[in-house]
């Protein structure tokens, strides 16, 4: 109940739909000038369109036949106070309100054509009732068309927004993972020149005081004794550095991951990576960030999630990847071109993805992987 309620507040208090709200709002004020009479029915059916449009605000973008059946029942709720609230205008300016909702969820033909046709209901029903319904008509449609194409334009610009933010996380993500390489591959290099170069020559250096020592003019010089121990424990400490230059401590997926989900306003993140996990191959470490990806814009887009949670750990020589989240996948799963591209990338190196739900209706991913 509590996640319904900040769910309902977070969408009702965006810019459009507060807009929205506030101007139903008024036209429940402007009901006083109706007849008393009529209060009660009025007040109905301007109940039924606010629920409805607080429905519209809550259902997720898949949930695309629900959001049709309310955009059509939403024009009937406003069109039914035309008789009963001629004098205030009640039905204008809601069929306002429903023009703004239907350019944000339909393409722009649809919406106009749906528009054109519920404002021939409102003529036919003016006729007789008003000297001028033609005129009342027209002025009405150039108000729902500057709110339509307002909205239109207001929700592209969020949806490219959205995307710019989508892209620039993947280029954060693939800059973190391709600087990571480039260190490693710089820790590599380091290392090599280090026991090529000067563990060679100290081991020169030490083979030939060894042949001094056995000089006998110089056998009892404390001096070459202590440059040979000396150069004998350097060359065991090159070769520790070595070692720790050259120790794969894997790709850097925790940086990678967290620089792809910071531009996600919801859902949340939550990362698990488990302490023996290491990936060194650039290809698997790019396969992790897609899948990851793609559970985030799912999780977003069609469940309405608010965390979605991600845990990589090692197993049996591979990478086991589990995704879920709290978000509430309606109806069969249904497998779109999102996961289709999982699959087809878990495939091109040897793994595997397993589709599921969580017991609260979330939907669960399991992807192994070998590493």
């Amino acid at each position: 109940m509590r996640r319904m309620l900040r769910t309902l507040s977070l969408s009702l208090l965006q810019p459009l739909p507060l807009a929205g709200l506030l101007t139903i709002l008024t036209v429940g004020y402007s009901l006083r000038f109706v007849e008393r009479a009529h209060h009660p029915v009025a007040l109905l059916l301007l109940g039924v369109f606010l629920l409805l449009f607080t429905a519209l605000q809550l259902l997720p973008e898949a949930r695309r036949l629900p959001q049709h059946l309310v955009l059509l029942l939403m024009p009937a709720a406003a069109l039914g106070l035309n008789a009963l609230t001629m004098r205030v205008g009640a039905s204008q300016v809601l069929l306002v309100i429903w023009a703004a909702c239907a350019f944000a969820v339909w393409k722009p033909r649809t919406a106009g054509l749906a528009a054109l046709l519920a404002n021939a209901v409102f003529y036919l029903l003016l006729r007789g009732s008003v000297h001028s319904p033609l005129s009342m008509v027209v002025i009405n449609m150039g108000f729902q068309a500057l709110a339509g194409i307002c909205t239109y334009y207001a929700r592209s610009a969020e949806r490219s927004r959205d995307a710019l933010a989508r892209v620039n996380a993947d280029l954060l993500a693939t800059r973190a993972l391709l600087a990571d390489s480039a260190r490693n591959a710089e820790r590599l290099r380091v290392a090599r020149e280090l026991h090529d170069v000067a563990g060679h020559k100290l081991t020169a250096m030490r083979l030939n005081l060894r042949a001094l020592a056995t000089d006998p003019a110089l056998a009892r010089r404390d001096e070459v004794a202590l440059a040979e121990r000396l150069a004998g424990e350097l060359l065991g400490d090159i070769r520790q550095v070595v070692q720790s230059l050259r120790d794969d401590r894997g790709l850097d997926l925790a940086t990678a991951l967290r620089a792809l989900a910071a531009p996600f306003p919801r859902p949340a993140l939550r990362l698990t990576i488990g302490s023996d996990v290491r990936v060194t191959d650039p290809a698997v470490a790019e396969t992790v960030l897609r899948l990851a990806q793609e559970a985030l814009t799912n999780a977003a887009r069609h469940a309405g999630a608010e965390q979605v949670w991600l845990r990589i750990d090692d197993e049996e020589g591979g990478l086991r990847i589990e995704i879920h989240d709290d978000g509430q996948c309606a109806g069969q799963l249904r497998e779109g071109n999102g996961i289709a591209g999982m699959r087809e990338r878990l495939a091109a190196l040897g793994g595997a993805l397993e589709l599921g739900r969580t017991g609260e209706g979330g939907l669960r991913l399991q992807a192994r992987l070998p590493a």
